[in-house]
């Protein structure tokens, strides 16, 4: 029985693999490698795919995607094919996963991503990447991630241990329909009430420092990394304010930012949104990336 209980384990394993690459079409000029290791954090191994340009000279621009999910949900495989559109543009892409809530509250998931910054820093020379140029991307949950990325780059309680003696700074952000503050989340949001108690161990009134702190808006300074926003004005997840109040304290303080209002567009693009929001997202990454 236990050999066929590992037979039938073996073959799922084959059968979802199977899958897995034939829905991902890998074009021929690009190399991707999955399930790479890039932090131990917690007991968890944490893992990102990968993909570049076949013979590509000289370092090149990465991007690192983080997806969204509430902070509890979601796969980095959903970031896969606009790293390979990357990949073809000439940067290194790739897409992380991250811990999640509720076993992993806040700062776990912040730990992770810069954790992965350092990373691509780490393996520049192995992977051809100029530790310079590397720009962030994500959407929801992970369009926080990457503007708090932006925000926070040498503010030692949110570096975590993982891949030390890198900076996790970035050279810049798209971020795409991501909560600016949480504490002004609650009444503007349909799962706020649900997904930030997970994360952040209580709710707005029992837990009102973490919403604070985990809150993007209130680590601005005129250090922070320029910044695209992309939100639809009849988002019911991430109200479009919490775009315009990022957009706001970015330019007060100095920093380089602009907003792609999609009118109309809600919570996750589709059609010629989805088109709008990813041409301006690849539009950027040439301009601030590739001087």
């Amino acid at each position: 029985m236990k050999q066929l209980s590992r037979l039938s384990a073996l073959l799922f394993l084959a059968s979802a693999l199977t899958s897995r690459a034939a829905e991902l079409a890998i074009p021929d000029n690009v190399t991707f490698e999955r399930d790479i290791v890039y932090a131990e954090a917690g007991g968890a191994k944490v893992q990102l795919n990968l993909a570049r340009p076949k013979n590509a000279s000289g370092p090149l621009p990465a991007v690192l995607c983080i997806h969204g999910g509430g902070f509890r949900a979601g796969s980095r495989e959903g970031y896969n094919k606009l790293c390979l559109t990357l990949a073809q543009r000439g940067f290194v892409a790739a897409t992380i996963s991250y811990r999640l809530a509720p076993m992993h509250q806040f700062p776990a998931a912040v730990h992770d991503t810069k954790a992965a910054v350092r990373w691509l820093r780490a393996n520049a020379a192995k992977y051809g990447v100029n530790p310079d140029c590397i720009g962030v991307t994500g959407g929801s949950a992970g369009g926080h991630l990457v503007q708090f990325l932006g925000v926070t780059a040498g503010v030692k309680e949110f570096e975590g241990a993982d891949n030390p003696g890198f900076s996790s700074a970035v050279t810049c952000v798209v971020n795409v329909y991501g909560p600016s503050d949480f504490t002004k989340s609650y009444g503007k949001s349909v799962d706020a009430h649900v997904v930030l108690p997970l994360w952040l161990g209580g709710d707005v009134e029992t837990a009102r420092a973490k919403h604070i702190q985990s809150s993007p808006l209130n680590w601005v300074t005129p250090n922070a990394a320029p910044t695209l926003l992309i939100h639809g004005t009849e988002d019911k997840y991430v109200a479009y304010e919490q775009a315009l109040w990022m957009r706001d304290r970015l330019s007060a303080c100095g920093v380089p930012v602009e907003l792609l209002t999609l009118e109309g567009a809600g919570h996750g693009f589709k059609g010629a949104d989805a088109e709008k929001a990813e041409a301006a997202l690849l539009a950027y990454f040439e301009q601030r990336l590739k001087k």
